[in-house]
């Protein structure tokens, strides 16, 4: 099917079903899946994936915000939702209105939830937050258990989970141990103190590759979910990567094919001037649709299934790419810039080490203006 556009996203569902099947073959029928969805399910489209993913089953959305669980209400409603940010004093109410479950660092911030619930007579389902290393939310590990058993005691709060975030579970496995260490202490002297919360959790993607053994009772798939590895020099324990498949793909067109003649400077400020005659096309996408501009004299796209170099700036609407070698490319032929041509594939991962970033950037950065085509599957 031709696809009318100058740039645009295939999201393929049927493969994001897959992925999701999948992992939870592997992590086993006693442990719940919490699927993260935040910055529009990173970049795929919140609504549409909100959707194929309560048809497929996941048992709880990680959200980053309000904003994302209301349009996750507006898809269906039941799901258990949890905001991974912390809540702003003036978001209390509405959370608890429209039964968002709320991450605790603090007893300020449970007792807000609790007076919220008694005004509006209802229980708030909340998860306390452990902070074994991330430095970001969370209450410290010596203080988490005293403060697990003030929370428990409050009215109008359902102390429903305790988690905590690894930091480095891609790249330094010490770390992660002593984190996971402390982490399980702490739950066992809860235990001890008849302190037994339903829900237990600590595995983001990065942690179900490289920690399978602290899986609780919830994990917290991101990346995985969106068939793409965390990236880091540790080799995962388990082999999940090669079951999964990347949901997105990312495309434009040539616009323009010309020869340069050798000494010729390409675009903003001249970095890349032609070592010798070549053939140069104009591409359909720049930093306006997310491509990053740090890519520039470094990215490779994928032209009549061949690798070609992006050369010179990268600009907003605009780049250009080395086609010496590709004699019959044309104005009008698609490019790949995530996905696969022919025998060649470029990930995400590609793309980001090329930026200096990481997959997640890469993925949440595709702009609105960047269309998505949802294939595989029925899109909300």
């Amino acid at each position: 099917m031709l696809v009318p556009y100058r740039c645009w996203a295939d999201v393929d569902l049927a493969a994001l079903r897959e992925n999701l099947a999948w992992l939870r073959h592997r992590v086993g029928a006693g442990v719940r899946i919490l699927t993260v969805v935040k910055a529009d399910a990173y970049g795929h489209g919140l609504k549409p994936i909100a959707a194929l993913l309560m048809q497929s089953g996941t048992d709880v959305f990680g959200v980053a915000n309000l904003g994302e669980a209301q349009t996750i209400r507006a898809v269906g409603a039941g799901w258990p939702i949890l905001m991974l940010g912390a809540c702003l004093p003036q978001e209390v109410s509405l959370a608890v209105r429209d039964q968002v479950m709320p991450t605790l660092s603090s007893l300020e911030e449970a007792q807000q939830f609790s007076s919220a619930a008694l005004r509006q007579k209802v229980v708030v389902r909340a998860h306390l937050k452990v902070d074994t290393g991330m430095g970001r939310l969370g209450v410290g590990v010596t203080e988490a258990e005293e403060l697990a058993v003030r929370l428990h005691a409050l009215p109008g709060l359902q102390l429903e989970g305790l988690f905590t975030h690894y930091a480095a579970a891609e790249d330094d496995p010490e770390f992660t141990a002593a984190q996971a260490a402390q982490f399980s202490r702490l739950v066992e002297r809860l235990h001890a103190r008849g302190v037994r919360l339903p829900t237990i959790h600590a595995n983001n993607s990065a942690a179900l590759l490289h920690a399978p053994s602290t899986l609780f009772n919830l994990v917290r798939p991101g990346l995985l979910v969106y068939g793409v590895s965390p990236p880091g020099p540790r080799r995962p324990a388990a082999a999940w990567p090669d079951h999964l498949k990347p949901a997105l793909s990312w495309h434009c067109r040539v616009s323009l094919v010309k020869r340069v003649a050798r000494g010729t400077s390409l675009s903003y400020g001249r970095s890349f001037v032609a070592p010798r005659a070549m053939r140069v096309a104009t591409l359909t996408a720049g930093y306006g649709d997310g491509y990053a501009r740090a890519g520039s004299n470094r990215a490779w796209v994928l032209i009549g299934g061949r690798r070609c170099r992006i050369v010179g700036r990268i600009t907003m609407d605009q780049m250009l790419a080395d086609v010496t070698r590709v004699p019959a490319v044309k104005p009008g032929d698609p490019v790949v810039l995530i996905g696969r041509q022919g025998e060649d594939q470029i990930t995400a991962a590609d793309l980001a080490a090329w930026g200096d970033t990481v997959p997640w950037e890469v993925l949440t950065n595709i702009s609105y203006r960047v269309p998505r085509i949802y294939r595989g599957a029925q899109a909300a």
